[in-house]
């Protein structure tokens, strides 16, 4: 089944992975939205960052799920942006993606059925 997460990024400049090779690289609520969803939709971001790891063999494969019919929705509201993301990905590994991603600046304010 699947989950509506809406999802804030109180300052998009600052919302950046603790490490630029996993970062969100775009400006914009709608390039935010293409980069999160392309990150739900395959399993590219993982990749690279299981590659990373001391151990990748050692990383749950669970951590890798994807959901092709994901989408994300982005809107500009003043300073911050909304992203709304519909996926069938666990919770746990779409926290995951957007540490990754976003860092710390992101919000997870509200989930719900889709």
């Amino acid at each position: 089944m699947a989950i509506r997460y809406h999802i804030t990024l109180r300052n998009p400049d600052t919302a950046r992975g603790d490490d630029p090779a996993f970062a969100f690289r775009s400006h914009g609520a709608k390039a935010l939205a293409e980069e999160l969803q392309d990150a739900l939709r395959g399993d590219t971001l993982f990749q690279r960052w299981r590659g990373a790891q001391e151990d990748p063999d050692d990383v749950d494969p669970a951590l890798g799920a994807k959901d092709p019919a994901a989408t994300v929705e982005g809107s500009q509201h003043d300073l911050h942006i909304d992203l709304i993301a519909v996926t069938n990905i666990p919770g746990g590994v779409l926290r995951h993606r957007l540490r990754l991603l976003a860092g710390n600046g992101w919000e997870l304010r509200d989930v719900s059925a889709a």
